[in-house]
């Protein structure tokens, strides 16, 4: 029986690890559609991101009550995980409590810890639950939640509260057996925990072949949800939980605010203004403008998609979003992992040694995902990058769409129109002749 349960569970652990793997390497090979971005610069500040907002998670802590409970959920998410090493040894070799001997005082301290972390982790899920569905704060009900997205955040919860629930009863009914003197675990006394001690009176009643299938059922189904847990995160939005790290290492150093100059155009504008400057015999072909489609955005900002994690802080704060605009800046990142997914589950690569980027499906991320008035609505004030607590610029992925709208397709609004009309023929964007513009000082 036990060497039956040693082969099922390496064949469970074997099966999840490969499903995580092969999902891993299909979000990777999404990410490398975007075009390349060399963003390597200023280790040491790269690093300080990492350690500031993805391990400190320092934006969050804005609200200080949200962050310290989503902290509890963090910590417990990364602590309480430590164990599973000994779940998945004890798993392997046949095993029980694996490390109790040889750490002694110091294994009751740490499950000690990882229980008061689980209680913790269990109350701010709750929490979090009443939030979204009770108080439905008006970032966790707008439209752009509908579905799916809306019902992902509410599993993961009910997950995570399961799973803490499991790890106590496991403790419990463990401990329990322990007292009782049954083979197996009594073999490896640890004594009582800290929190699941106070189960044992629900669970005395029970006869100890029921505590010990309570024991294996919570064992086995806390093991099995955290591999599920695993396979799920992928398709989830709390894929942050890892790309969080990776996009605050990766995320842009330049001050907000400091847009990027295309030196294509800027080399277009100085030919038109001084054609002697032309290179004799140049053969460059034009390059696009902007972006239509995924394949033209950065892998950063590909990676922008894939870790956001739908709070709804960038629209709570989007000033267009606030006074009732279309634009809602975290659709903007569903979006565009929307269409990453779209692209890879059709499986639109290239030929190998083709020039193509993308093979056309007659869809692209502008006008099928993002309309012309989401874009047009963006102030460009940065306020959604500046709430958003890891690192993720929708700003730069709106620029880069209405940058293609304006210079690929001539598509703007007559008052942009006019605009460039005077910039061009004005060099300022108001009507006024250059000779005239310092006619005012005469009136001083």
């Amino acid at each position: 029986m036990q060497l039956a349960q040693q082969i099922l569970f390496i064949l469970t652990s074997g099966i999840a690890i490969l499903l995580f793997a092969k999902k891993t390497k299909e979000i990777i090979r999404n990410i490398n559609l975007g075009r390349d971005e060399n963003l390597n610069n200023n280790s040491g500040l790269r690093w300080k991101n990492v350690l500031l907002l993805a391990f400190g998670q320092k934006k969050m802590f804005r609200n200080p009550l949200v962050a310290v409970m989503h902290f509890f959920v963090y910590a417990g998410f990364i602590i309480i995980n430590i164990e599973v090493l000994e779940i998945v040894l004890d798993g392997i070799a046949g095993t029980h409590r694996l490390f109790a001997a040889s750490l002694g005082s110091l294994y009751t301290f740490l499950i000690n810890s990882f229980e008061i972390l689980a209680f913790l982790v269990l109350a701010a899920c709750a929490i979090f639950l009443i939030r979204r569905n009770a108080i439905k704060l008006k970032r966790f009900i707008s439209h752009d939640l509908d579905g799916w997205p809306r019902s992902d955040a509410n599993y993961i919860l009910i997950t995570e509260i399961v799973l803490m629930s499991l790890f106590l009863f496991l403790n419990a009914s463990d401990t329990l057996l322990q007292t009782r003197g049954v083979e197996h675990y009594a073999a490896h006394p640890t004594g009582n925990f800290i929190l699941s001690q106070h189960l044992h009176p629900v669970l005395n009643g029970i006869s100890n072949e029921g505590l010990q299938i309570l024991e294996r059922s919570c064992w086995w189904l806390h093991i099995v949800g955290i591999f599920a847990f695993l396979n799920y995160l992928p398709y989830s939005k709390h894929l942050h939980i890892l790309l969080a790290f990776p996009n605050a290492y990766y995320a842009r150093l330049e001050p907000m605010g400091e847009m990027e100059n295309m030196p294509s155009v800027q080399k277009e504008v100085l030919y038109a203004m001084q054609p002697e400057m032309v290179p004799a015999g140049e053969a460059e072909p034009p390059k696009k403008f902007g972006a239509k489609d995924i394949q033209d955005l950065s892998w950063k900002n590909l990676l922008d998609a894939y870790s956001c994690t739908e709070c709804g802080r960038c629209s709570a704060a989007c000033p267009a979003n606030i006074t009732g605009k279309l634009l809602s800046p975290r659709k903007i990142m569903m979006d565009t992992r929307d269409r990453m997914e779209e692209v890879g589950k059709k499986n639109l690569r290239p030929l190998k040694g083709s020039n193509e980027s993308l093979i056309n499906d007659g869809k692209s991320l502008l006008h099928d995902y993002i309309s012309v008035e989401e874009l047009r609505a963006c102030t460009t004030c940065n306020a959604c990058v500046q709430e958003c607590p890891v690192s993720i610029n929708p700003l730069d992925i709106i620029l880069q769409l209405r940058r293609y709208l304006v210079m690929e397709e001539s598509n703007a609004p007559q008052e942009w129109n006019a605009r460039f009309s005077n910039v061009e023929n004005n060099f300022a964007p108001w009507k006024f002749s250059p000779d005239e513009r310092d006619k005012w000082v005469e009136e001083v």
